[in-house]
């Protein structure tokens, strides 16, 4: 029982390419935001940037900070992180 809920706890830590990506582009709207209200509404284009990436991700399946995170080493999936740390 313990096992499985430490395993549980592993999958929920584990930050994977598509969970980096989610971070980084939520990161970027909440500052462009904020940056907006209290520095200048220009800095709503960030927020629409991080909208039409998102957009052309999903129907062309590329996103440049995809390969920055590859080249950084960061897992694809969680089974691939989970099925390496079962084995050391």
């Amino acid at each position: 029982m313990s096992s499985n809920l430490s395993a549980r706890r592993l999958a929920l830590t584990i930050m994977t390419v598509d969970r980096w990506i989610r971070f980084v582009a939520g990161t970027f709207v909440l500052a462009s935001l904020a940056l907006a209200h209290f520095v200048s509404p220009w800095f709503l284009l960030m927020t629409l940037f991080v909208g039409v990436n998102l957009f052309q991700s999903s129907l062309t399946n590329f996103c440049p900070l995809t390969y920055v995170l590859r080249a950084l080493g960061v897992d694809e999936h969680e089974h691939e992180h989970a099925a390496a740390t079962r084995h050391t």
